[in-house]
């Protein structure tokens, strides 16, 4: 990054991706200041005692709320958008507070940003707004095409967007709630162990977002090429890495969730660009006369795949194994090394 001394906001920035990015710039000069945004003000205690440094500045706000938002992005160079509602079953259930927080959460702070001079935006996204079939997934994708909008009509701000998969142990995942039951000698509750997802790291999401910032125009949406497994051999892998032997127990599909995940849908893999460890898919800078553009049609589609876990190299038990004995998680609670974990 030839960036030094900026100021750089996450918003969200109490969680498990806010965390990492610290992690990662704290003790550089590429910020000089990093604004933690968020609603949740014990965490913010927590991370103002964890850290202890003058660095990082605190904002108490909601993304929902503009008049929140916008006296935090003041000053600010660059913004990491992470503030989301992320849990599958908590938004098929307040299905518009996902729409506040996700849809409407990241168009205010685009506006914000945009009204303030901020150079860049970065918004986080999730596999599940491809060919999305929860509240979640579509609040994801609503927000991604008011990302892409929103980049349409502005000259001095560029906005772009990520995509990745699981992140491993971050909060509210499956990989703490295995080793929690693995742990109190509990069977271990799996929807459906040919379930497929991609794995991600922190350290993976976080080196996403940065690739975009370094890369990315107006509207692109950038997807890393993840590692993928089924649920049922990330199970399997928890189970020989404690070296406990607990049930199994099928407790069936929950709302709203896929047998796999997608990353890059077939219509995005027909113009995204290959950029080796990612792909690049520009935004589709067509405006409202689009009737010019029906004489032409597009290439065969049914040619092309979706990019998806079902379809990627399966890690097995054996690489799953590997992939998450390099968790925080996973070193300290199996392995008893001391080490900083991330907020669960």
């Amino acid at each position: 990054m030839q960036i030094k001394d900026k100021i750089l906001l996450i918003t969200g920035g109490t969680g498990s991706f806010g965390t990492a990015v610290l992690n990662r710039f704290l003790h550089t000069d590429h910020f000089s200041e990093i604004r933690i945004f968020s609603r949740d003000e014990k965490k913010q205690d927590d991370m103002r005692n964890l850290y202890k440094n003058d660095k990082i500045k605190y904002y108490i706000g909601d993304v929902r709320d503009y008049s929140s938002v916008e006296p935090a992005t003041r000053g600010v160079d660059y913004i990491f958008h992470a503030a989301a509602l992320k849990q599958v079953p908590s938004c098929e259930f307040f299905p518009m507070q996902a729409v506040k927080a996700n849809v409407e959460g990241t168009q205010n702070v685009i506006r914000a940003a945009a009204q303030n001079g901020v150079k860049k935006v970065i918004c986080l996204s999730t596999d599940k707004a491809a060919y999305p079939i929860n509240a979640m997934g579509i609040s994801k994708a609503m927000m991604e095409k008011v990302a892409v909008a929103e980049s349409r009509n502005l000259t001095d701000t560029v906005v772009c967007l990520t995509r990745y998969g699981n992140v491993m142990a971050s909060r509210g995942s499956v990989i703490p709630l295995f080793l929690s039951q693995i742990q109190k000698g509990e069977p271990i509750t799996i929807t459906d162990p040919n379930m497929s997802r991609f794995f991600m790291s922190l350290e993976d999401a976080v080196d996403l977002v940065l690739f975009a910032f370094e890369n990315g125009n107006p509207g692109d949406l950038f997807v890393n090429k993840a590692p993928a497994g089924s649920i049922g051999d990330l199970a399997k892998a928890l189970i020989q890495l404690t070296g406990k032997e607990v049930p199994v127990k099928i407790i069936g599909t929950r709302h709203g969730e896929k047998l796999y995940e997608t990353l890059c849908t077939r219509e995005e893999m027909q113009k995204a660009e290959d950029m080796g460890d990612f792909y690049r898919i520009p935004a589709d800078n067509r405006d409202l006369n689009y009737a010019k553009y029906f004489s032409e049609g597009e290439e065969d589609m049914s040619k092309i795949e979706d990019y998806h876990s079902h379809n990627t190299e399966q890690q097995g038990v054996d690489g799953l194994k590997k992939l998450i004995s390099k968790l925080p998680l996973i070193r300290k609670e199996i392995f008893g090394e001391d080490v900083l974990q991330y907020p669960m």
